[in-house]
C-alpha cells in the first residue's frame, strides 16, 4: 500500500524527519518497502495560464503561447498537444532547474521562448508525458507550484501483513503512528450531509451471513463533467492510483482514507429492490471490463429486482455503469464477510483494491460513515441532492469484538521485561481499545476494525511494538531441555537421510503442490487431492508422490549442465481422502561414479540404485524381512520395476522411468527412481549381542537351473526356511542366461555358508543341509541342480 507522507502528517502532528518516520513504521510492523520523493527541486516553477495560442510560423507542431505567470506576461514556445487558451499549467521560469536541465531563454525556429510549460513527467510528478499537466481552474496564477500542490512530499510504499487490514487506510495507519510517537491523531470530522432529496430504494439481504450490512443512497442532479480537486488528485497519485473521473476519484479517495470500498450505479438503471444473494449455478453477468462471466454458488451478487448487477466486493456490472450521460447515482457501501469473498477475485484472474480489503476484513461500522464522507465530497465538487441513507442490517451476523483478557505476568513472560501499567493503558487507549483493569491485568476490547485481536498474545504483541522492540533487551533463552529418548527399535529419519548423503545424494526440498498437468504425465492425476483455492494453476493439487517434484528438480539440474544428478527428499504425500503419508524418495541419472582416472565411466543402472535402497533397508537390522518382487507402475519402464515388500506389505517401488515419461520430461537418457514409506522402514529389529563362533564354517556351492522369472530373493528365502539356524549366509556369485540353456531359464551359482555355534560341522552335516536346500528349491522354485 502506498500513502502520501504529507497526508499522514495532516492527521498526525509529527515533528520528526522522513527517515525517522520510516524507521518507526518498520519497528511497529509496517515494513517500508520503498520511499519515492516527489516534488523536490521545483523552485522557479509557478502556476501559469495560457492567455492565447498561435501556430509557430516555422513549425506545424509548435505553438507560440502568450502566458500569464502572475505579474509577468511571457512568450513560450510549446509543442504539447493540449496547449490551449485558458489552460492553467506549470511554468518553469528561466533559471529553474528540473533534474539536470537548467531552463534558459531560447530561440526555437527563430521565435523567442522565455521558459518552459511542463508535463507531469518533466516535473517528476508522474509518468504521464503526453501533454501539459492540467491544473484546476481555481489554481492561483503566479503561486509556486510546490506550494499549490503541497510539495515536496514522499510516496511511502508499505508491505502490510495480511492480518492488518485496518492499516489499508490512512485512518488506521495514522492511529498506529500516533500511538508509536505518543501523539494524538486528529479526528476526521464527518458530518451528515443534509438530505434534500426523497428518492429511496428498498434493500433486502438474502445472504445475511455473507453480507450482514448494506447501505446506499441516491444523489440526484450531479455534474459528472466536474473536475476532481487538485488536492484529491495529488493524494491519489501519491498513493499509486491514477485519477479517472470525479466519481471514481472520490470513491477511491474514501477507500484510501477510511478503508471502506464503495461503488456507484447509474440510479436510472435500477428499479429495486436491491438484493444481496449467492449466485445461481450458470447465472451470467457482464462486468465493467466487458467480460461475460458464468457464475456458480460460490460468488456473491448484488441484484436489482433479482437481476445480477454487480459482483459483490469485486467489480460492478456493465449494464448499470455510470456513463457520461449519468445525472443520478446510487452509491453503495456494504460489509461483506471475508470468508464469502476469499479467493474469488483470484479465481477470475483479477485483483481489485476492493477485493484486497474485503478478503482481509473491513470495519463493519464503516459503511454509513463512508457514505456520508463520499456524499459530501461529490456534492461539494459536482453539486446534487442527497437522499436519505437506506440500510439493511442483520445484527446477529455482524462480527463482534469481545473483550480479551491480558495478564501482567504474561507480558513479562513473553517479553522478558516489565512494562508499567500506565504505559500499557496508554498504548491501548492510543490504539482506540477500551481497557478495564482486572485483578491480575486487564480486559481489553478492540475496536470493530481490528480483526487481528483475538487472544492474549495478540495484545502482548501490541504492547511490544508500540512500546518499542528497541526497549526489549537481547537475552538468550534459559531453561532445561529434556533429552529425547532414543529408541533402539526405531530408525530415525535423520539416519535415513544421512545414509543417502553418505552415498553421494543431495537432499532436495520441493513444493507440496503440483500442477494437475504435471501429474498427468506420471498418470498419477486420478484421485489427486485438488485445492479449493490454489495460489496458481501450477500449484493446484497436493502431491500424491514425491517423484514428480524430484524429477522436475533433476530436469532443472540437467538444464544447468549437471551431468550426474543424485537427489533425494523426505516429506508428506497426500491421498484423495486428505490422509498424509511420510515418504522418502530418490532419483538418479548420469554415471554410476564421479569422473575419475582410475576407472572408465559407466552409466548408472537399476542395480546401482538397488544397492542404495538396500543400504537403507540394512538400517532396520532385518534385511531378510524384505523381498523384491517384480511389479508394474504407470510411470515405470516395463520389466524394470520392483515392489519392495516387508512381511507381505508393499513399502515402496524402485524402477526406471518409462520412456514416454522421459520424453515428456525432455530426458534423453535413462533415469532411475525409488520411493518408500518411512513408517515400515523405521521399524528396526533390536540388535542382540552374541559372541563369535569358535568353530569353523563350511561352504557348499550349488549351480542351479531355474525359470527366469523366479527372483533370487525367493531362492534365498527358500534356503533359509529349509536349513534354519545352521545357515550363516547365502551368497550369489554368478548368473548366466544364454543359448546353452533352454528358453525362459537362467543359471544361478550360489554359495551356502554353514556354521554351528556349539560344534564343528561334519561332512555329513554339510551334505544334509545341502540336501535340504536342494529339495526346498526344487519344490518352491522349480529349480534343479546343473550337472
Amino acid at each position: 500500500m502506498k500513502i502520501s507522507e504529507n497526508w499522514l502528517r495532516s492527521r498526525v502532528p509529527l515533528t520528526v524527519d522522513s527517515a525517522t518516520l520510516c524507521e518507526r513504521l518498520d519497528m511497529i510492523g509496517h515494513e517500508v518497502e520503498s520511499v519515492e520523493r516527489i516534488g523536490d527541486g521545483l523552485a522557479g516553477v509557478v502556476v501559469a495560464q495560457i492567455v492565447a495560442c498561435a501556430r509557430h510560423p516555422q513549425a506545424d507542431r509548435l505553438q507560440v503561447c502568450d502566458v500569464d505567470a502572475g505579474g509577468a506576461r511571457l512568450q513560450i514556445v510549446c509543442g504539447a498537444p493540449n496547449a490551449r487558451a485558458g489552460l492553467k499549467a506549470p511554468l518553469a521560469m528561466v533559471g529553474a532547474r528540473l533534474g539536470t536541465l537548467t531552463i534558459k531563454a531560447a530561440k526555437l525556429r527563430g521565435v523567442e521562448s522565455a521558459g518552459m510549460l511542463c508535463s507531469a513527467s518533466e516535473l517528476g510528478l508522474d509518468a504521464d508525458a503526453a501533454g501539459l499537466l492540467e491544473l484546476a481552474d481555481d489554481a492561483p496564477v503566479g503561486m509556486e507550484l510546490a506550494q499549490y500542490l503541497g510539495l515536496p512530499d514522499a510516496s511511502i510504499d508499505l508491505g502490510l501483513t495480511p492480518n492488518r487490514a485496518d492499516c489499508l487506510s490512512l485512518e488506521g495507519l495514522a492511529i498506529d503512528v500516533a500511538a508509536a510517537f505518543k501523539l494524538s491523531c486528529a479526528p476526521l470530522a464527518i458530518d451528515a450531509v443534509p438530505v434534500q432529496g426523497s428518492r429511496t430504494i428498498k434493500v433486502e439481504l438474502q445472504a445475511p451471513a455473507d453480507c450482514p450490512r448494506y447501505c446506499g443512497r441516491h444523489i440526484d442532479g450531479i455534474d459528472l463533467a466536474a473536475q476532481s480537486p487538485a488536492w484529491l488528485v495529488a493524494r491519489l497519485r501519491r498513493a499509486g492510483l491514477r485519477p479517472i473521473s470525479l466519481l471514481v476519484d472520490v470513491t477511491n479517495y474514501v477507500m484510501l482514507e477510511l478503508g471502506q470500498p464503495l461503488h456507484a450505479f447509474d440510479a436510472d438503471t435500477l428499479h429495486g429492490p436491491i438484493g444481496v444473494r449467492r449466485a445461481r449455478e450458470g447465472e451470467t453477468l457482464k462486468l465493467l471490463d466487458e467480460r461475460e462471466l458464468r457464475l456458480d454458488g460460490s460468488f456473491l451478487l448484488i441484484t436489482d429486482a433479482d437481476r445480477a448487477v454487480a459482483l459483490a466486493g469485486l467489480m460492478g456490472g456493465f449494464d448499470t455503469r455510470v456513463t457520461a450521460g449519468t445525472r443520478s447515482v446510487f452509491l453503495e457501501a456494504a460489509h461483506f464477510a471475508p470468508a464469502a469473498l476469499a479467493g474469488r477475485a483470484r479465481s477470475l484472474g483479477m485483483h481489485t483494491d476492493a477485493a484486497h480489503r474485503f478478503e482481509r476484513g473491513v470495519d463493519p461500522e464503516l459503511p454509513r460513515r463512508a457514505l456520508e464522507r463520499a456524499s459530501a465530497l461529490i456534492i461539494a465538487c459536482a453539486g446534487g441532492n442527497a437522499g436519505p441513507i437506506v440500510e439493511a442490517v442483520s445484527t446477529a451476523h455482524l462480527p463482534q469484538r469481545g473483550a480479551v483478557s491480558l495478564r501482567r505476568a504474561r507480558i513479562e513472560r513473553l517479553l522478558g521485561i516489565t512494562v508499567a501499567d500506565a504505559e500499557v493503558e496508554r498504548i491501548f487507549a492510543a490504539l482506540d481499545m477500551r481497557c478495564e483493569r482486572s485483578g491480575d491485568g486487564w480486559h481489553v476490547t478492540p475496536p470493530s476494525r481490528r480483526f487481528d485481536i483475538v487472544i492474549e498474545e495478540d495484545l502482548v504483541e501490541e504492547v511490544a511494538r508500540i512500546h518499542g522492540y528497541e526497549h526489549i533487551p537481547d537475552r538468550a533463552p534459559g531453561g532445561a531441555l529434556a533429552t529425547p529418548a532414543l529408541r533402539e527399535d526405531r530408525v530415525a529419519l535423520a539416519a535415513l537421510r544421512d545414509q543417502l548423503v553418505g552415498r553421494d545424494y543431495f537432499e532436495a526440498i520441493t513444493y507440496a503442490f503440483l500442477a494437475s498437468g504435471q501429474l498427468a504425465h506420471w498418470q498419477l492425476d486420478s484421485g489427486a487431492l485438488a485445492l479449493t483455492n490454489p495460489l496458481s494453476a501450477d500449484l493446484a493439487v497436493m502431491r500424491p508422490s514425491l517423484l514428480p517434484g524430484l524429477a522436475a528438480a533433476l530436469v532443472g539440474n540437467r538444464r544447468r549442465q549437471q551431468q550426474r544428478v543424485r537427489l533425494f527428499e523426505t516429506g508428506n504425500v497426500f491421498a484423495a481422502d486428505g490422509s498424509e503419508t511420510l515418504r522418502i524418495a530418490g532419483i538418479v541419472c548420469g554415471t554410476a561414479a564421479p569422473e575419475q582416472w582410475g576407472d572408465a565411466p559407466r552409466a548408472v543402472d537399476f542395480f546401482d540404485l538397488k544397492g542404495d535402497v538396500e543400504a537403507l533397508l540394512a538400517l532396520t537390522n532385518a534385511g531378510a524381512e524384505f523381498a523384491w518382487v517384480p511389479a508394474a507402475a504407470p510411470w515405470a519402464h516395463p520389466g524394470q520395476c520392483a515392489a519392495i515388500e516387508r512381511a507381505g506389505q508393499v513399502v515402496g517401488h524402485l524402477a526406471a522411468l518409462h520412456p514416454d515419461l522421459g520424453a515428456a520430461l525432455d530426458l534423453a537418457e535413462p533415469v532411475f527412481a525409488f520411493e518408500l514409506d518411512v513408517e515400515p522402514l523405521s521399524r528396526r529389529a533390536v540388535p542382540r549381542a552374541q559372541g563369535l563362533s569358535r568353530f569353523p564354517s563350511v561352504r557348499r556351492d550349488l549351480s542351479l537351473e531355474l525359470p527366469v522369472e523366479v527372483p533370487f530373493a525367493a531362492v534365498a528365502r527358500a534356503i533359509r526356511d529349509a536349513v534354519g539356524e545352521t545357515l550363516a549366509d547365502v551368497v550369489l556369485f554368478d548368473r548366466y542366461m544364454g543359448d546353452k540353456l533352454g528358453s525362459g531359464l537362467k543359471s544361478l551359482a550360489i554359495g551356502l555358508i554353514l556354521q554351528d555355534r556349539s560344534r564343528t560341522l561334519t561332512d555329513e552335516d554339510a551334505d544334509r543341509c545341502t540336501g535340504l536346500a536342494v529339495a526346498a528349491l526344487e519344490s518352491a522354485c522349480r529349480a534343479k541342480l546343473r550337472g
